[in-house]
This record gives C-alpha cells, structure tokens and sequence, in this order.
C-alpha cells in the first residue's frame, strides 16, 4: 500500500473508532427547566365561575407556598420555580378543548389542570391523552371519567358515587327509624353518578327509594317535580347537582311546604354564598363536601397515619387564599381540591426527579401523602382518587358546622331538621 493510501486508511480508521465509541461516552444529562408551568382552561365566566373563583384561588395560594416557602420543587438536584398559565373557558366544552391545545402547543406548558365540572373535564381529557400531558382533575368527581381508558388523567376530587353514602351512613345511625328516600339530581354527568351511588349504598342500608328523578341542567322551576316527591313522602331527601338548581331547590322546597328529617344537597350548600342568598331557609341543609374549615389536618396526624405530609397548614392556606383573590373571602372544598392538585403534582414531580410525563404519571400512581385536604391516594392503572375522605356540613344558626364523620365533626348534627314553618318562626337549627 503506497503511503499516502495508507495515511488516508489509518485516518480513516481513527475517525470511525472515535465514531463507534462515541455511544460508550455517558450521555450528557437533560438541562434542568428553568421553571415548571402548569396551564389551565379555568371557568371564570358562565355556570361555573364561583367554583372557578375558589379555583383559581386555590391554585395561586399553593402555587405561591410552593415557590416562596417550601422553595420550589425539588428536581434533577434543582429547585424549580411553579409558574399558573391560565386562560377563562367560560364554561363551554367547546372552549376548555380548543385553550387545552393552545395551552401545550403554544404556550408549552408542562402539565394541565381540568376545568371545574365532570363535563369539562371529560370534554378536555381526551385532548391532553392526544399530546400525553399530565392532565389533573380538581374537580370533575363523576367516575365515568376514569371509565375511558385515559393513561394521563389523575383525580384529586373524590369520586362521584361516594359523595352521599356519609351522609346515608349519618341518618341511617342517629335515626333507624327512617325508610323512606327521595333521590332528586341534576340531568348532568356529574350528579347522575351521584344519584347512581347513591342509590346503591341506600338499597345497601335498607333504605325504601320513594321517589328516583332527574331535572334539567339549568330548570328555573322545580314545582312538578317536587310537588310529586312530596307525595312520596319521603324521610330524608338527597340530591342536587350544581349552586344554582340548589338554591331553587331549597327555595322551592319552602314555597311548598316540604318537610323532611334531612336535606342533603351537593355542591350547593357548602358555598357560603348559598346562605346568604337563602337566609333561614337554609337552616338545617346538609351537604357532603370534600373538605370544609375546620376539618384540620397536620403533619402531626399525617405521621401518626404513616403519611408524607407537604403544602401549607389550614389557616396558612387560608390566608394565601385570600391573598391570591384580594377578597375577605373564606375558601371552600373546590380551593382546597385544585390546591392539593397542585401539591400532589410536586410530590410526583419530585418521586420521578423528572418532569417527563410517563415518569411522574407512574410515580402519581405510587404516590400517598396527606395535606390540608386531607388523604391522596389514586389507583395506579386508573386515576381515580381513593384516598381521599367526604365529609358532611350543616347550616346551623347561619354557621357551616361539620357533623360527620365523627371523628371529624366540629358539632352535634341537628336531626330532624326543623320545619319551614318553624324556620319562620325564628327557629334555628341547633341540636
């Protein structure tokens, strides 16, 4: 070989040794993000803005605790900052899908918070399962959700066939006596799997079913249906679906004359709004709720129970709540849930030590920890949130007071609710 060729062959061989070697080299590690944006299409108009308002509240409150105070969130040996990116949805399905795709493919956002309402939520998810987005329910409880099949979505609500079996369990203990149930919903996904539930655990106690019905989303006029449920005669009605139609109910339910043992409503009268737009008519209503002030955990009770625990005590949370809203306004369960939305979303951040969509959703599903909410806990193959506890409220002398479960009761249940007629005459419900 001549002995220029020969220069050109050894050349030519250190070149492909220096090629094929370099995959043996450790690979360069990923740069560490400069920040951690979660984007959501949030209800700050239409049907769901007061849940909305709470919402956001909720979020901006856990999102300032997480950067100022805890720091941000530990990953890849780095504290990240948390940054909202949020747009209104006004309610409208049509809206939360088109800001979802803006969200990931404009504003590149990292992970995705629901719109408040099963049905927003069911309308946004299979957009987030297209891109393979984190996509965190706050408030969509209806257990159709997590039917689908969807790898990305991750409940921090409770699902939507518990919400009334604590306040079954309560009647069925203070009053063996009592028979006869009315169930009266809202025709919308989330309340029908309420109903469903509901249903179900009440055929479970013993319960006689009176009355079964649905009502249109958005009634203005509740008369019929409740003119027929009276009837029935009914000992303790449960129903509702959103804050509107619960107020009607209630309302409609006094021009009438309907007296029963217990009232329960859902999502209506935990809203401090809903006494204030009732007055006494509201006196002895009941609800179950995910969570309410007073209902106090810590990192003390957290590690009796063998839990993490992480975020911002009930009354720092509070605080950030009212700061973030510049109103003197107390939260309710649908801040405290988008806020330990926001939490878990760190915890399983920092399990993965990745913000890679497939590392955090594996670690979400390995993840149990506990806040001011109270339990976190998902089933790992489908998202659904079963470690999370309801707890039941009363309007009792204009105050929310907790009255179940038991060992989370801040009062004595007032049972049986007092009339209408008494309520008139200047009762209140007081045990």
């Amino acid at each position: 070989m001549k002995k220029g060729k020969l220069a050109l062959f050894l050349g030519l061989a250190v070149v492909l040794a220096m090629a094929f070697a370099l995959p043996a080299c450790a690979p360069t590690a990923a740069p560490v993000a400069e920040k951690i944006v979660i984007g959501h299409p949030i209800c700050l108009s239409g049907k769901y803005a007061k849940p909305g308002e709470q919402a956001i509240g909720g979020i901006k409150a856990c999102v300032k605790w997480v950067n100022d105070v805890y720091g941000g969130v530990k990953v890849a040996g780095k504290r990240v900052p948390l940054e909202y990116k949020y747009y209104d949805c006004e309610s409208k399905k049509e809206t939360v899908t088109s800001l979802i795709e803006r969200l990931i493919t404009v504003d590149k956002v990292d992970f995705i918070m629901a719109a408040y309402s099963s049905g927003l939520t069911l309308a946004g998810a299979p957009v987030a399962e297209k891109y393979g987005v984190i996509y965190m329910d706050h408030g969509g409880a209806s257990d159709r959700i997590f039917e689908q099949g969807y790898k990305y979505a991750v409940q921090t609500i409770g699902p939507g066939t518990r919400y009334h079996v604590g306040t079954l369990d309560m009647v069925h203990k203070v009053d063996p006596a009592a028979k006869k149930v009315a169930l009266a919903y809202e025709d919308s996904e989330f309340a029908r799997m309420v109903m469903k539930g509901a249903k179900e655990h009440a055929t479970k106690l013993g319960f006689e079913v009176v009355f079964e019905r649905t009502y249109t989303a958005g009634v203005t006029d509740l008369t019929p249906l409740l003119s027929d449920l009276k009837a029935a005669k009914p000992d303790v009605i449960v129903g509702g679906g959103h804050f509107e139609d619960g107020q009607l109910f209630n309302r409609q339910m006094a021009d009438l004359d309907i007296d029963v043992k217990a009232l329960s409503l859902v999502a209506a009268p935990m809203l401090p709004a809903y006494y204030e737009a009732l007055g006494t008519m509201a006196e002895g209503a009941m609800g179950p709720t995910h969570w309410a002030y007073g209902v106090t955990f810590s990192s003390e009770v957290a590690k009796k129970a063998g839990l993490d625990w992480i975020g911002p005590s009930q009354d720092e949370f509070v605080k950030l709540f009212k700061e973030a809203l510049g109103k003197e306004i107390t939260p309710d369960y649908h801040a405290a849930e988008a806020g330990a939305a926001v939490l878990s979303l760190v915890k399983g951040i920092e399990m993965a030590d990745s913000t890679d969509p497939d590392k955090v959703r594996a670690a979400l599903g390995k993840l149990k920890f506990m806040s001011f909410y109270g339990g976190w806990d998902i089933d790992d193959e489908t998202g659904l949130q079963i470690g999370h506890s309801m707890v039941d409220v009363q309007w009792q002398d204009g105050k929310l007071v907790i009255v179940w479960p038991e060992e989370a009761r801040t009062g004595e249940v007032c049972y049986p609710k007092p009339t209408f007629a008494e309520i008139a005459a200047g009762k209140k419900a007081i045990p």
